[in-house]
């Protein structure tokens, strides 16, 4: 997963913000799904059942909840390596909405992707995204993965140093560019060893899926409920091929592929936010106001190279901040997750194009890497992408092999694909290994699992959908044709009614549905 990739779950949020900021707020869909009451998919005596020994004080504890607001939060202690439990812990921060309608029919535990977005956070919101049934019914419950938020977050630079490494923009053309860039992220990993310690070489996929697992116990439910967003996927799919005996309802929407490599993924990516520039591109010409000209090969050619322009010759705003192209990049990107965000890219690149004003793609380069106004940070979710991309699986640091992946990468996605490329040079230096491979998962013997994906998904193509829902042997696509990335709780009745009937119901959708 490339550096766009790092708002995949909690594109949601930034999508908020980048709406707060300009535009109207949209109201929820209608549930148009009947609760069966009668489902029992929730807690039972067996939730611990057949738990190595040396794992049972963990799956056996109890949670102390405390009301935080209009919720309830606790903490849910695992073990920092699975390979060796006794040695250390760390507590995981849950928060969760207790349901509405009385007696629970079990937990729904949610993710929001990333890697590196905050679940507990994301309790706040998904109440207001998933169906009034599913918020009836089911305890809905957050978690900070580990390395995440309030989860013994993974700690690296200072405020300034991060803003420095976000916008900067590196000369990939050369070698001593490749080390410049290489230098610093062995300087944040170095960083992020010294303050965050142990932890940083365990909080990787599997060993997040593994807590799922302990969660799911604590929670007292026999089979896991799950709702993953973006990479959110990944962690649940993870999860069903570790425990395929556990899969209770598993809805995994705007899917990543496991069995790609980061180049490949970096490759997809590039393809999936080129196609949702071009659609912004033909909607922008066919409206008013838009200050790009000719036609939707122009327009591109102009986003292009007002974004090449800032890397070589970065733009004022009305800060003491320049618009860097990596900047820009971001502030392009963030827009192009759902397509109620287009106006507001319209009235960013207004400015940019017509009077070299880089300040509204600054601002929303802000939204997108958690910057607030005053130079600090609201998350950590730069460490964590990077700390457990780097474990999960890291692109060639070989300067020949990037320019080779990079030139095919660029070929297909001529617009920003630069942006998407030389990921290797994140790793090349890490602290700690990768531990992660590239395989399909197949989860055999798991129960249906439902797979969503939208047909002009950025961040995570369709092709990835369909692949995952290949994949696994019980799983089923569900096919949302539209703009955006992810569709449950963004797009439809008919998303919405579909979803809701397999999590309240257990009713898979009729094979091959389109929404």
């Amino acid at each position: 997963m490339r550096r766009a990739a790092r708002r995949l779950p909690g594109a949601a949020v930034a999508v908020a913000g980048v709406l707060a900021l300009l535009l109207a707020g949209c109201t929820a869909p209608k549930n148009q799904t009947e609760v069966d009451n009668e489902v029992e998919v929730g807690a039972t005596p067996s939730a611990t059942s057949d738990v190595p020994a040396e794992l049972r004080e963990y799956y056996e504890q109890a949670i102390d909840w405390t009301a935080c607001g209009e919720f309830q939060c606790g903490t849910v202690r695992v073990p920092v390596d699975y390979a060796d439990p006794a040695a250390a812990s760390i507590d995981l921060a849950v928060k969760r909405s207790v349901a509405t309608g009385g007696d629970a029919i079990g937990s729904l535990l949610v993710n929001p992707g990333g890697p590196g977005a905050s679940g507990v956070d994301f309790v706040d919101s998904v109440v207001g995204v998933v169906g009034p049934g599913v918020v009836e019914q089911y305890d809905i419950v957050g978690f900070d993965p580990r390395g995440v938020a309030s989860s013994n977050p993974v700690t690296c630079l200072d405020d300034d140093a991060k803003d420095d490494l976000l916008s900067a923009d590196f000369d990939y053309s050369t070698d001593a560019g490749i080390a410049a860039a290489e230098d610093a992220y062995a300087a944040m990993g170095a960083a992020c060893a010294a303050n965050t310690g142990e932890l940083l070489g365990h909080v990787d996929t599997v060993s997040a899926a593994r807590d799922l697992d302990v969660l799911r116990a604590t929670l007292g439910d026999e089979a896991l409920s799950y709702l993953g967003y973006s990479y959110g996927t990944l962690l649940g799919a993870t999860y069903a091929g570790l425990f395929p005996e556990k899969v209770g309802r598993v809805v995994l929407d705007g899917a990543l592929d496991p069995s790609l490599s980061s180049d490949e993924l970096g490759l997809g990516q590039a393809v999936g936010f080129e196609n949702a520039l071009r659609a912004y591109v033909e909607d922008c010409l066919g409206g008013s106001g838009c200050p790009l000209t000719g036609t939707v090969e122009d327009g591109l050619g102009q986003i292009h190279d007002l974004v090449e322009g800032a890397r070589r010759s970065p733009l004022a705003t009305s800060s003491d901040r320049q618009l860097t192209g990596t900047l820009a990049f971001y502030g392009i990107a963030v827009t192009l997750y759902d397509n109620g965000s287009w106006p507001v890219l319209t009235q960013a690149l207004v400015p940019a194009l017509t009077e070299d004003d880089g300040s509204l793609l600054l601002r929303l380069a802000d939204i997108y890497n958690d910057r607030n106004d005053d130079g600090s940070f609201a998350s950590n979710s730069t460490e964590a992408f990077t700390a457990i991309n780097c474990l999960d699986g890291a692109s060639s640091a070989d300067p020949a092999a990037m320019r080779a992946s990079a030139a095919a990468t660029e070929a297909a996605a001529p617009t920003l694909g630069y942006y998407f490329s030389y990921g290797g040079v994140i790793c090349a230096d890490w602290p700690y290994a990768s531990t992660g491979t590239a395989a399909p998962i197949t989860a055999d013997g798991a129960a249906p699992i439902l797979v969503i994906g939208t047909t002009n998904d950025p961040a995570t193509p369709y092709l990835w959908a369909q692949s995952l829902a290949e994949q696994l042997s019980s799983g089923e696509l569900l096919t949302y044709e539209g703009e955006g990335h992810t569709a449950y709780g963004r797009s439809n009745d008919c998303i919405l009614g579909a979803v809701d009937a397999y999590l309240l119901e257990g009713t898979m959708p009729a094979p091959d549905t389109r929404c």
